[in-house]
């Protein structure tokens, strides 16, 4: 490849934990071959927007970047590659370009593993461009193209050459990432969704449910546990699907694929296509435990209320670092509403999940209560006054900890989008939005308030936003990605050494208990111990206030 060492690059993230994992693996393969990276995006060379379309607002962001950086290349910098990534990239495919001439590269999430070449062959052609005719360079885009388009879904197993997103996982160990400071990391266990809800463009961005190999995961998860990382967040967009079939494994060139999901028949006590021959979500749970013990604390992200076995729940109550926190969407309150959504359950299976999950996992007598999150959406298409009600209930029964709340939103390439017409008016959906987010706070209060008096082990990220305040740096906690932004904020390292001089007496950090509440405490900016010295270890705390999604702590 040409000069890669001489280019810079900007990657803006947005979106969800797909995404940033996303964009960590895309870093690490383009950082093994030489690309530099920067936080600011007026020196790249390259600018690469990692794209979500579940939400009308991170799309706009989008469109407000592009439109900045056509003003760029208009004015002084017709070489500039501009490269869209992720959801966006694929549901638009290049009709994009054709709105956007600014943009060089476009590649959907299932092809990120072509991205390097991608970016090349742009280099390429644009300074060849450049050179030659700028006015032509400004205009014209290099258009370099990966997208996945529907092939996944015309095949009920993968093709025999294999599945090449794996290599992006995988070339994982090999290249990380910089890790230096960082003790927590996501790592995908399963890609794409089979479940197609009427408002969701998933399935149709990021294709078929595909299962990883268990052997691959557990091997990364040693690499990365060596890097010093103590905590794992598995993802998957229906994460308690994973389900790995080692009978009808297919390897190629001596390398294990992943496999297509299949349909679930659903079980409380284990999934009924499972057999000695099988790992199943609740059997690489527990290999991960049993065979990392560095790893500290096992975390995973989304569960889908249906098919979520007690044989999880058995894992998850008998192996003290998975953390009891469980993420699991209803959307709705309303029955009716699910069946417009295509949700797969009912009200009745959400709640009867929610019970089994308290009966096996809330202990607060020995201080590991159960912490539920969830999604809501409000204003779904015919939502009426006792569609939102239901939902009321809902919320007021389950007590997550915490709920993303978000009107509704038609999203281009959904069912929703094209056969369902949005008929609810924007002031009803702000009222009803405002009421439910009013409503999750007092549970989120009400929940952080039975807490104070309580001593939780602390997983220790970094600097709280308010000593970040202090000094200027508002910054992500947690997160040793330097020269990538998340939804717009600088990803830098938490370990950089702190000036007590400046600090004053006390510095406030930041850290969370295993059910993922936010703890705030303060230890001494000079003594024994520096403030970097807690950054990434688990430590002992007693809840001493609390007001809404945060605790306030002290060390015992």
């Amino acid at each position: 490849m040409s000069n890669q060492s001489t280019k810079s690059i900007y990657l803006e993230t947005f979106g969800c934990q797909m995404n940033e994992l996303d964009s960590e693996l895309v870093a690490g393969s383009l950082g093994a071959l030489g690309y530099r990276f920067t936080a600011d995006a007026d020196e790249a060379d390259i600018v690469l927007y990692n794209t979500c379309s579940v939400r009308e607002r991170a799309e706009q962001k989008v469109w407000s970047r592009l439109g900045d950086m056509k003003k760029r290349k208009r004015d002084h910098q017709p070489d500039l590659i501009v490269g869209v990534l992720g959801c966006m990239a694929e549901r638009d495919g290049t009709d994009l370009i054709a709105r956007m001439p600014v943009v060089d590269v476009m590649c959907g999430p299932s092809e990120l593993d072509k991205l390097p070449e991608l970016i090349d062959n742009a280099v390429r052609t644009k300074s060849s461009l450049a050179v030659n005719d700028p006015a032509i360079a400004i205009r014209r885009s290099a258009k370099q193209v990966a997208l996945q388009g529907n092939a996944s879904r015309r095949s009920s197993t993968l093709a025999a050459a294999g599945d090449s997103l794996e290599s992006l996982d995988l070339g994982r160990m090999l290249s990380p990432v910089d890790f230096d400071g960082r003790r927590s990391a996501y790592v995908r266990i399963t890609r794409g969704c089979n479940k197609f809800c009427t408002y969701c463009v998933v399935p149709h961005t990021r294709g078929a449910e595909i299962h990883r190999p268990p052997e691959h995961i557990i091997d990364e998860i040693k690499a990365l546990a060596d890097t010093g990382i103590i905590e794992i967040t598995l993802l998957g967009q229906t994460v308690n699907h994973y389900r790995f079939e080692h009978d009808s494994a297919v390897s190629v060139d001596g390398i294990l694929q992943p496999q297509k999901g299949r349909a679930y028949k659903g079980s409380h006590n284990r999934d009924a296509f499972a057999g000695s021959n099988t790992t199943t979500f609740a059997d690489l749970l527990y290999r991960i435990h049993e065979e990392v013990p560095t790893i500290q604390r096992l975390r995973f992200l989304t569960s889908y209320p249906r098919d979520f076995g007690d044989d999880v729940l058995q894992v998850i109550r008998d192996c003290p670092r998975i953390c009891r926190f469980i993420h699991v969407p209803a959307q709705t309150g309303s029955d009716r509403m699910l069946k417009m959504m295509n949700r797969g359950h009912s009200i009745a299976e959400y709640d009867e999940f929610i019970g089994r999950c308290n009966e096996f996992l809330h202990q607060p007598e020995i201080g590991r209560p159960l912490m539920l999150g969830g999604d809501i959406i409000v204003g779904f298409p015919t939502e009426t006054d006792e569609d939102h009600e239901l939902t009321k209930q809902l919320l007021t029964r389950t007590r997550y900890k915490n709920c993303f709340i978000f009107k509704y939103s038609p999203r281009p390439g959904t069912v929703a989008y094209d056969k369902i017409p949005d008929d609810i008016p924007d002031e009803i959906k702000k009222r009803r939005n405002n009421e439910l987010l009013m409503m999750q706070s007092d549970i989120s209060d009400s929940i952080a308030q039975e807490q104070v008096g309580t001593e939780f082990d602390i997983f220790v990220e970094g600097l709280s936003r308010h000593e970040h305040k202090k000094r200027g740096t508002d910054v992500k906690p947690g997160s040793g990605m330097v020269g990538i932004t998340i939804a717009g904020s600088a990803m830098q390292s938490q370990t950089a050494t702190l000036d007590p001089i400046a600090q004053g007496p006390t510095v406030q950090l930041s850290g969370r208990t295993d059910g993922d509440l936010i703890v705030f405490f303060n230890v001494p900016a000079v003594g024994v111990h520096s403030p970097n010295d807690y950054i990434g270890k688990i430590v002992r705390a007693k809840i001493t206030g609390a007001d809404k999604l945060t605790l306030a702590g002290e060390l015992v």
